[in-house]
């Protein structure tokens, strides 16, 4: 209840002290107070000077806040002039589990001071300052503030998947650069799949050879991503998938299989059987070689070894297994691979490292040491603290299900109505989403990536409760932009995807109807067709978000008008409406003869009908006027047709459009219907 209280006193200091629109800041910090005045940037820039102990990430961080700033105002920043911004840190920090990442940062008109432990702390700092960075008439200024922050969670990661699609180094070190905006801080690098092995073993140089198509990281490519994500304050925790989803590990290593193959990368997604062999001695002694020349590649105390969704199909059909499971009293799969994990949990403690696995690998018997990780939720979070295991929730963060951010951003990992002991809420660690890959290549992950992914990582830093929901999204809508800033191409990519399909520079109708859809949620898009490494993935539905940015907006709009009927809100709607109404007139001219956008034209024409219909239902709730019942159920009847999935992909504003009916649609009223 006092958490309840504190950060809504919070909100009520931030909308009592300064305007809420200047507010952008995500996540929100745990505890500022706004004051009067502002700190003004001047046509001589800031100058940054650090005080005390720090490693070198904080200076170079410190520059790479400057050019951001001076990137945003176009002022220059020249060493040594202008005001200065002071940084004063304890010592230097580590890049670990649970190091200390607080920060006090105060503004006043004249000066401007980050105070902080280490300097992961200081960077932290750095970020939120940079998020608090305003303009008006006058030019750019920072709001006077003192703020008190460190984060709710010490784990907070995304997951980036390079074994389905491979994801070059640019890549990955541009969402490393998103991730620290946001403070997350655990980069989980998954690394072997079905559908390729993607990093260089100088052990067993087979494994990249013949199972990566050529495209793997090779060991000092590794070790630039560490040193780069180091400098992010951001630990980098390998994926070793096993002992399932091990295809690829096969044609370099069939002597670890559980059937005699032959084997070759995977093309397609799914479950496959290809299981390494538990019972054989040439199993572990090979693993026993591999993780030692991981161990010393990735400095990260932990390790992750996968272990979900193994099949047990080889298992079941080798003679020599069952055997063994005979012999030795394993009753089923699950056992044996229970006893796998033991014997791989000694591996990886010789060589000085934790293990990390999904929920599959928990068993009451393997230390306590582990962490697990959770896809299936809380539920099992709750029995494996209870049980005095660490655990990280995935499940409701997975963002290439394309569900938006209002549902990931009410997931939390330990809600108030928890019923752990004090003790056992400390063992839930944070939070990870995971970007898993098998419907995203380098030019669209970053889409499916940001910006809903700064809304898990506010859950994840930020006290409770969640702020509500339309702040989230107002504040998530400039983050986006200022993650443009970064580096993020979650926008830039589309435009030259856009022109791609229309064939055509003249993209502002596909854009337009881009940025009202989004794709399918959930697993439908898997169900739909059965993809393969080999598809493009360059489709209309691969442009579109999983947010629809415009739908956002308008959804926004219409929250403002319900509550207040204000006559320039209802303005804005009717004309976003409009333009939605007449933009396939244009669409249609481009598309016209266009094979690729064939599958997305009816798309268009629901959209312009939608937005027809909701424009009507709209004015008669502007000016009051009802629908009788039987005409408020062909009303929602047109809206549910119109709503219907085309080419992978829905148009939110059908949720809009029955919010609009159910308030214009008279409960009492019975008289029939107008309509011939």
């Amino acid at each position: 209840m006092i958490k309840k209280l504190t950060f809504l006193l919070t909100l009520m200091l931030v909308v009592t002290g300064i305007s809420a629109q200047q507010w952008n800041l995500m996540p929100m910090p745990k505890s500022i107070e706004a004051a009067d005045g502002a700190y003004r940037i001047q046509s001589e820039g800031v100058t940054v000077t650090l005080q005390g102990n720090y490693h070198q990430r904080l200076p170079m961080n410190a520059a790479w806040f400057l050019t951001r700033l001076g990137k945003r105002t176009t002022i220059p920043m020249l060493p040594k002039q202008g005001k200065e911004i002071v940084v004063k840190v304890n010592r230097a920090g580590t890049v670990k589990l649970g190091e200390n990442e607080s920060y006090q940062l105060k503004v006043t008109p004249t000066e401007v001071t980050i105070e902080a432990e280490t300097d992961l702390g200081a960077i932290y700092a750095m970020e939120t300052l940079l998020q608090l960075v305003n303009r008006d008439a006058q030019g750019f200024y920072i709001p006077a503030v003192t703020i008190a922050d460190s984060p709710r969670f010490p784990w907070r990661g995304l997951m980036i998947d390079a074994g389905r699609h491979f994801m070059p180094v640019d890549v990955i070190k541009r969402n490393i650069d998103a991730m620290a905006a946001v403070k997350l801080n655990v980069l989980h690098f998954h690394l072997t799949e079905d559908q390729g092995f993607r990093i260089e073993c100088k052990t067993f140089p087979k494994l990249h050879q013949l199972g990566s198509n050529g495209e793997y990281y090779t060991q000092e490519q590794i070790k630039e991503i560490i040193a780069y994500a180091n400098l992010r304050g951001i630990r980098v925790m390998p994926e070793f998938d096993m002992p399932g989803h091990t295809t690829a590990w096969m044609p370099g290593a069939p002597e670890i299989a559980s059937a005699p193959g032959p084997y070759e990368i995977e093309k397609r997604f799914g479950v496959f059987g290809a299981t390494m062999n538990p019972t054989s001695e040439k199993t572990y002694k090979f693993l026993d070689k591999f993780f030692k020349e991981m161990a010393a590649l990735f400095p990260d105390e932990y390790m992750h070894i996968g272990g979900d969704e193994n099949n047990g199909e080889q298992w079941n059909a080798n003679p020599a297994i069952q055997k063994f499971m005979k012999e030795k009293g394993i009753k089923d799969n699950h056992q044996l691979q229970a006893h796998f994990n033991k014997r791989l949990l000694k591996i990886l403690q010789k060589h000085k490292k934790k293990m990390m696995g999904w929920d599959e690998i928990f068993q009451p018997d393997l230390p306590q040491s582990i962490v697990i990780h959770s896809w299936r939720g809380r539920q099992y979070m709750d029995e494996a603290a209870q049980k005095g295991y660490q655990s990280v929730l995935s499940n409701g963060y997975y963002i290439d299900l394309s569900f938006n951010a209002r549902k990931h951003y009410m997931v939390d990992p330990l809600p108030d109505t928890t019923h752990l002991t004090a003790e056992q809420q400390k063992r839930i660690l944070g939070g990870e989403a995971p970007m898993w890959a098998e419907l995203v290549t380098l030019e669209n992950v970053e889409s499916r990536i940001w910006p809903r992914t700064a809304a898990i990582a506010e859950r994840l830093w930020s006290p409770n409760p969640a702020a509500p929901i339309d702040d989230m999204y107002r504040r998530l809508m400039v983050v986006s932009q200022r993650l443009e800033e970064t580096g993020s191409r979650h926008m830039a990519n589309r435009e030259p995807m856009m022109r791609r399909l229309a064939g055509t520079s003249n993209i502002q109708p596909l854009m337009l109807l881009t940025n009202a859809a989004e794709p399918i949620e959930g697993y439908k898009r898997h169900g739909s067709q059965k993809y393969t490494t080999y598809h493009p993935l360059s489709r209309f539905v691969d442009v579109t978000m999983p947010d629809a940015p415009d739908a956002i907006e308008f959804s926004l709009l219409l929250n403002r008008f319900i509550e207040s009927k204000s006559s320039d809100t209802y303005v804005e709607l009717s004309k976003m409406l409009t333009r939605w109404e007449m933009n396939h007139q244009q669409f249609a001219v481009i598309a016209k003869e266009n094979p690729l956008l064939t599958e997305v034209e009816p798309l268009s024409i629901n959209l312009a009908m939608l937005a027809a219909t909701t424009n009507v239902m709209l004015k008669q709730l502007y000016y009051g006027k009802m629908l009788t019942k039987d005409d408020a159920a062909k009303m929602e009847r047109v809206i549910i047709e119109l709503a219907k999935p085309v080419a992978e992909m829905n148009l939110p504003l059908a949720d809009d459009a029955k919010r609009i009916l159910e308030l214009v649609t008279d409960s009492t009223n019975t008289l029939p219907s107008t309509e011939e």
